[in-house]
């Protein structure tokens, strides 16, 4: 933890979820918000598997956004853990940013929520995403529907894309929080360990490359990090499936489709920590690795949600 700021300077700080169903937008607005990533985006659903915090500074206010998992009905081992992360990061936090995607409107994953926020006796607020995408009269009918609910304090209309409406829902927050001292240093933009965070951008790009092909329940770890005096870093990592064809599919003819894996995420790597990246990626058949505890532990989440 970092030392508390001048007093004279009357530092606030407040942690904020950001909860919403799956692909509702998450991810992207915690990005953009903080300005480089610290979350991992794709087209697939589920992307993120655990609370991952990004820290904002907004004048002499620390904001601390928590990224959770989509919120949806779970059916497995992990899907349980990851909406119980969703859940208890809203818990401790001092807001709750509900983001609706105004273009698929009140999905089942919507109303599953509104449930969850309604039982646990608190408001939030709503903020309505990918504002451009829908009609005016289509968004007005779906804020009044919501707004009757009488869950929300408040209402935002964003597009986490383009940043229309961000800086306004910032600013609600940022002089909402309470006074107190940050909870990171001033120049730190998350929390997450980086070996996680390198193992999460190559999961991202293996989405982004396989797309449909592959199924969502796909894991990366980085096994070896090892700093060089050049100033690069060699970064070992083992891609986990759970079937054989399944590691065809990630290799490719001739290991074509693991070296494009590769370039990608080294790119991405090399940007965020400003330093060249050796990256060597295997590929490891593991049936069970959805019944493996360690990799729950890792990721913060309750094996036994």
């Amino acid at each position: 933890m970092t030392e508390a700021p001048d007093p004279e300077r009357r530092p606030r700080c407040a942690f904020v979820a950001v909860i919403g169903a799956p692909n509702a937008g998450k991810s992207t607005l915690v990005n953009r918000i903080v300005g480089t990533k610290v979350s991992i985006v794709s087209p697939k659903v589920q992307t993120t598997r655990t609370r991952v915090r990004g820290i904002a500074m907004v004048g002499e206010t620390q904001l601390v956004f928590i990224d959770t998992p989509g919120i949806f009905l779970p059916k497995r081992r992990l899907e349980r853990a990851m909406v119980a992360a969703a859940w208890e990061g809203a818990a401790d936090a001092e807001d709750v940013v509900l983001l609706v995607d105004a273009h698929t409107g009140l999905r089942p994953d919507v109303a599953i929520i509104l449930d969850g926020i309604r039982r646990s006796g608190r408001k939030a607020l709503l903020a309505l995403n990918k504002i451009d995408l829908i009609r005016r009269e289509k968004l007005l009918e779906l804020t009044a529907a919501l707004d009757a609910e009488n869950l929300f304090t408040d209402v935002f209309m964003i597009s986490a894309e383009t940043g229309d409406g961000v800086g306004d829902l910032v600013s609600f927050l940022a002089a909402r929080a309470p006074e107190g001292p940050w909870m990171f240093p001033e120049d730190e933009v998350s929390d997450m360990p980086v070996r996680l965070l390198a193992a999460e951008i190559t999961r991202e790009k293996a989405f982004f490359q396989l797309q449909q092909e592959l199924p969502y329940s796909i894991a990366v770890v980085t096994e070896t990090w090892e700093d060089y005096q050049d100033g690069s870093v060699r970064i070992d990592q083992t891609i986990l499936v759970q079937r054989d064809n399944q590691r065809a599919i990630v290799l490719g003819k001739g290991g074509s489709r693991i070296k494009s894996i590769g370039q990608s995420a080294r790119t991405e790597l090399e940007r965020l920590l400003d330093r060249r990246v050796h990256l060597f990626l295997h590929v490891k058949v593991h049936e069970k690795w959805l019944e493996q505890r360690s990799h729950y532990s890792e990721w913060s989440l309750d094996f036994d949600a």
